[in-house]
């Protein structure tokens, strides 16, 4: 990798000039895409966890305790992901993708905010907290429904936690001993989130899927990931392997360092709405990217 630019016109003209030059994009997003949102992120500048690692997927498998810890958790932070908006990143990201620029966008995030800003197609690499299904008889349920069974039984008054990454809170230290987990209507079976929890595999269709994608575009951007997990890194290891230059846009080191073409370090939407205003040759407003038709 070339030495990275400092200042922030150097990072708008560089990342313009790598966008101008690869027209069809790969674009992979982490938590660093959603901060704006109001919604955490996991990791410091290092790359280090900022906090205790999410549960793992055996755990809420094996251990009906954690599921309690975890369903107590989620009910109390659910209402800070859907009430979260799109912000910039999301918004210039969704108008690329009307435009041509973007020929596939591929988020480790699950909140949702990349369809709700306008894009389409999204590869949900680890799912959404939008739904919920059992692991018995795989039916699926919508989350607000879910939420209202939780809410129902527990009283969520009684609990005060710190907002945490992806619809969570901190409880530690708390007495869960009494919070009950609404089991499936249907069939009886343990209920879980529709996300991909740390320990589990992502669908092998979805990967497929999105590495077909990668040989078709041009380059890969990221936007707001460490690449710290494999799920998402494998994209920059397979373009590399493929000779597709890669443009990272993140807060500290990440785990591709060592193979990029271009590394922007800063946060995510300032950067994104100056090279936008670019290559539109104008200043866009969030909610232009919103109205936009391409």
């Amino acid at each position: 990798m070339n030495g990275a630019p400092q200042t922030p016109n150097a990072m708008v003209s560089a990342l313009h000039q790598f966008i101008e030059g690869h027209p069809r994009l790969f674009v992979l997003t982490g938590a660093g895409c959603s901060t704006d949102s109001g919604i955490p992120d996991y990791r410091d500048r290092s790359g280090e966890w900022k906090r205790r690692q999410p549960i793992y997927f055996r755990d809420f498998t094996d251990n009906p305790g954690a599921r309690q810890r975890y369903w107590a958790r989620s009910m109390l932070g659910w209402p800070r992901i859907w009430q979260a908006e799109p912000n910039t990143s999301h918004y210039v990201l969704a108008h690329w993708q009307q435009s041509g620029h973007i020929g596939k966008l591929v988020t480790q995030n699950v909140d949702g905010l990349h369809q709700r800003a306008g894009s389409h197609d999204v590869i949900d690499l680890h799912g959404r907290l939008d739904a919920v299904q059992c692991m018995e008889c795989n039916r699926r349920l919508d989350r607000h429904s879910y939420q209202r069974e939780l809410e129902h039984i527990n009283n969520a008054s009684q609990w005060v936690g710190t907002t945490a990454p992806d619809g969570d809170v901190d409880l530690d230290g708390v007495d869960l001993s009494t919070f009950e987990v609404p089991a499936c209507r249907h069939c009886g079976g343990v209920v879980k989130p529709s996300v991909v929890f740390f320990g589990e595999a992502v669908p092998r269709k979805r990967v497929a899927t999105a590495y077909r994608a990668l040989r078709e575009c041009d380059a890969v951007l990221v936007v707001g990931s460490s690449l710290m997990v494999f799920s998402g890194y494998r994209f920059c290891r397979a373009a590399a392997e493929h000779h597709k230059p890669i443009a990272v846009l993140n807060i500290g080191r990440t785990r591709a360092d060592s193979i990029l073409a271009l590394k922007i370090d800063a946060a995510c939407a300032g950067i994104l709405s100056a090279v936008a205003s670019r290559l539109s040759g104008a200043e866009i407003t969030p909610a232009q990217y919103a109205n936009s038709d391409g």
